[in-house]
């Protein structure tokens, strides 16, 4: 894992996070504990600050970054999707992000609220608890607290666990060998 320290400010990851040989965590970074952070995942924390919750799922080439001075707030249990990019947002707890979505500046998800696969959510778009977005921009079509969606929030909390677990099979010694070719 390439943890880097910058202008004085270095990560900070919790026990049982594990971090792929190929992620960069740089700088005012705090992530919490069993956290699985995937291949070539960037969590940047050069000029603002970046806080990630325990239980969270940072999968394969998702970017996290802050703006000068601000702050992007990753809640507990989020999973962030294959290759999408969170940008000075706040994400509370239990939170979705598809794969190839993109979250950006000032938007709020609530806790349990979804976006969907290579959705939008545009500058300071709110999502309520729950709330189920989709599209490019992101619309509003749902909510998963809703009667017609039971055994959604088990699912979801099924696949939370699945990565958990992943990080913690990761970090057993001789678990992840790098096999000279």
């Amino acid at each position: 894992m390439a943890l880097w320290e910058f202008e004085g400010k270095k990560p900070i990851i919790g026990e049982g996070t594990w971090v792929a040989p190929s992620a960069d965590v740089i700088g005012d970074v705090f992530i919490g504990k069993k956290c699985y952070i995937g291949p070539g995942a960037r969590v940047r924390g050069d000029y603002g600050k970046v806080r990630v919750g325990e239980g969270c799922s940072i999968q394969e080439n998702v970017i996290i970054h802050a703006r000068p001075e601000e702050l992007t707030t990753i809640g507990n249990y989020v999973t962030l999707g294959h290759g999408c990019i969170i940008h000075n947002a706040t994400l509370e707890d239990y939170v979705v992000v598809g794969m190839g979505a993109v979250v950006s500046d000032y938007v709020v998800m609530k806790e349990w609220s979804i976006l969907g696969e290579a959705g939008l959510a545009r500058q300071r778009q709110e999502f309520e608890p729950g709330a189920i977005g989709v599209g490019t921009p992101s619309k509003i079509i749902g909510n998963i607290h809703d009667s017609s969606k039971k055994g959604v929030k088990d699912e979801l909390l099924r696949f939370k666990e699945k990565y958990i677990e992943m990080a913690s099979r990761f970090l057993k010694e001789g678990a992840f060998i790098k096999i000279q070719t």
